[in-house]
């Protein structure tokens, strides 16, 4: 029996996939006529995958009833809307968004759980995300961190596992998310938890650096959702310690950022083992062509909806410096920026290699500075204690390798410091944005060296699309002059001024 109210006898919900236009359908899924804020249509050329669902039990994923209110708002409306929170869609039929959590038609436990954490209104993703995830069709969803993403796709997820038949013995979870980082990964858990609560959902988080006792048992005894790193999952499945023949619901969380990482053999071979009917929601900040082929093999008919520009830029709530410096500059400046801006704040420091990260961590310490420092090569217990000290301030200065880049949901970082700068502009703005985050200021230093000069241009866009000021050095650079040789100027005489010394005793 179905476990969500009143809908489980509906079986004109269950859509077989076969009669959707696929993703490569001929007028691709952008066909449809969209807000003027949308972009050009996104052409799709590869056929889709031919789908056998020969024995696999139908399911039920449309629980959307458009609301009154929602139903009476004039396409204008709807149209100024989306143009005021930045909400680009594509697709065929898209939904209107929403305007209150009571719009979405949310199961009252659901709705009690969102008065409980004390949310005052949807975010643009989750305004016109829920109404696309609760149709059951596929949804790509392209938002920067921090924008409310996670509940966007976990609240569909609970009302979907809702609908489906009680687990039974040795079934695997209805619901797999799937996460680039440990770190991500137990954060999605978090909010799981929180808020499957209610309807006495079961989760379990799967990833590497720890004991596999404790995560094996919970899949043995039986957990609607599974949030795991692509490895340790496959690990779990090469082991018969779970399956996934009962998904069918999947989010791919940080898309993106699993290529990056080399993720894209191991999501494939787990996609392979989940029926070809089931919903799948992928998210990405970015969207290069690595994220968008692979979507291509994965989605059929899918929803797109975009929060802000498609294009890259920095979050405007955070002041952004950068500094042309040698390598064996770096670490002066950077001791004399930390006396400089050193306040009891949080400030995050990223490196390019665990080797920098510990031995800049370690010359920072034998000069008195209280800094720790967490990157892949560190325990799961190490990471989490050291995550605990940033967050409270104990150790409020922190160094990471991209590992910390994303998923990170550290409040009250005040400054971000990118001792190395990253390799890709993707990267450096996802890094800065771990500042100026739930409306808060922020600021980002940057150390720029000559082996960085082929990011000059595109980080002069990016600066200057944020409002920010271009440094005649760096200007140069961007027009394909040499650096200086000295790295002069700095950030010191840039009228910071918060105190100096080491203020946190």
């Amino acid at each position: 029996m179905s476990r969500y109210d009143s809908r489980s006898g509906d079986p004109s919900s269950y859509r077989d996939r076969r009669s959707d236009s696929g993703f490569g359908a001929s007028m691709g899924y952008g066909g449809s006529v969209r807000s003027s804020s949308s972009r050009n249509s996104y052409e799709v050329v590869e056929s889709p995958r031919k789908l056998d669902l020969d024995g696999l039990t139908p399911f039920e994923k449309n629980f959307y009833v458009e609301s009154p209110a929602v139903a009476e708002m004039s396409d204008r409306e709807v149209e100024e809307y989306r143009l005021q929170r930045e909400i680009t869609v594509e697709g065929l039929d898209v939904p209107k968004p929403v305007k209150s959590f009571r719009d979405v038609g949310f199961p009252d436990y659901v709705i009690q759980e969102i008065t409980k954490a004390g949310f005052v209104e949807p975010t643009p993703i989750q305004a016109q995300g829920w109404p696309m995830a609760l149709r059951g069709r596929d949804l790509i969803g392209i938002a920067e961190t921090g924008s409310g993403k996670t509940l966007a796709y976990l609240l569909p997820a609970i009302v979907h596992v809702n609908a489906q038949p009680i687990l039974s013995p040795g079934d695997g979870p209805i619901v797999l998310v799937l996460a680039p980082t440990r770190e991500l990964a137990v954060q999605i858990q978090n909010e799981c938890t929180k808020f499957g609560a209610s309807s006495k959902i079961k989760n379990t988080c799967i990833y590497g650096g720890v004991p596999k006792g404790p995560q094996v048992r919970d899949l043995q005894k039986g957990v609607e959702i599974v949030i795991a790193t692509p490895g340790r999952l496959i690990d779990m499945l090469d082991s018969h310690h779970t399956n996934l023949r009962r998904v069918t619901y999947l989010v791919l969380d940080e898309a993106d950022r699993m290529l990056d990482m080399g993720f894209e053999p191991q999501i494939r071979k787990l996609v392979s083992q989940i029926r070809p009917d089931r919903q799948t929601l992928y998210w990405s900040a970015t969207w290069p062509k690595e994220v968008e082929q692979l979507a291509r093999q994965f989605l059929y008919n899918p929803y797109k909806v975009i929060i802000g520009s498609q294009d890259l830029k920095a979050n405007h709530a955070i002041r952004q410096h950068v500094d042309i410096v040698s390598e064996n500059q770096k670490y002066n400046k950077l001791v004399k920026l930390l006396e400089d801006i050193m306040d009891g704040s949080r400030i995050l420091i990223f490196m390019d290699t665990k080797k920098g990260c510990d031995q800049i961590t370690r010359q920072l310490r034998m000069d008195g500075w209280p800094a720790l420092s967490i990157h892949g090569d560190k325990s799961q217990a190490e990471r989490d204690w050291v995550l605990s000290e940033f967050k409270a301030g104990k150790s409020p200065i922190m160094t990471a390798t991209d590992v910390a880049a994303r998923g990170l949901d550290v409040k009250d970082v005040k400054y971000v410091i990118n001792y190395d700068f990253p390799g890709s502009l993707e990267d450096y703005v996802h890094r800065i944005g771990r500042t100026g985050r739930a409306g808060a200021k922020g600021t980002a230093y940057t150390f720029f060296t000559a082996a960085n000069a082929r990011f000059a241009k595109e980080l002069i866009s990016i600066l200057e699309e944020a409002g920010q000021k271009v440094s005649p050095d760096l200007a140069a650079m961007g027009r394909g002059a040499p650096p200086p040789p000295s790295g002069h100027g700095g950030f010191r005489d840039r009228g910071r001024g918060h105190g100096s010394g080491r203020s946190w005793n």
